[in-house]
């Protein structure tokens, strides 16, 4: 079964909504995000420690970073060496991250994204809910992650140079995010 996404806000608004994203965000979260994408380009690098991931995993949900102490200094290593190979496919580097115990495919697909902001993208539920849909298995990830690139090489959003991963799929991640977060109101 293929997945389909139908983009909700209007392409003209993405733009205007990926700068009201971070507009809107607070101080603590602007941070969180800068130090994940700091966190991503260590783990890019090869630096695969706890702590890195530790920063990444507390942009995207406070609540998973208690777990991932239960994970050992050499799993950390190896998934993340899985995870940043540029040579791993979308399903290996899921899979690989999904072994560590308080990742979920959402916060898989952050730590993805934060190691490589212009392949990957974001899989949460407000970005989703604009796209008019949510399931979250690696599959659909795959088509979600093909889906945004498609939209992020179209040109509709302009990556935000001034801002951690400032690439046109993280725009795109911020766009739809804040049009979730701001159609609920």
């Amino acid at each position: 079964m293929v997945a389909y996404f139908q983009l909700q806000p209007a392409e003209a608004d993405l733009q205007h909504l990926a700068e009201e994203y971070w507009q809107q965000a607070g101080e603590k979260e602007q941070q969180l995000e800068k130090f994940a994408f700091e966190a991503g380009e260590a783990i890019r690098n090869g630096d695969y420690t706890l702590a890195n991931l530790e920063a990444i995993v507390r942009w995207k949900s406070e609540r998973a970073v208690q777990y991932l102490i239960g994970n050992s200094t050499e799993k950390i290593r190896r998934v993340l060496a899985v995870a940043a190979s540029p040579d791993s496919s979308t399903g290996d580097a899921v899979k690989a991250l999904l072994e560590l115990h308080g990742v979920d495919i959402s916060v898989a697909s952050a730590i993805l994204a934060a190691i490589f902001p212009e392949r990957y993208t974001v899989l949460d539920f407000r970005s989703l809910e604009a796209l008019g849909h949510a399931r979250h298995d690696v599959r659909f990830y795959e088509e979600y992650l093909a889906f945004c690139k498609r939209l992020a090489e179209s040109e509709i959003v302009q990556p935000q140079s001034n801002l951690p991963a400032p690439t046109p799929l993280r725009a795109l991640d911020r766009a739809l995010w804040e049009w979730s977060k701001t159609h609920l109101k």
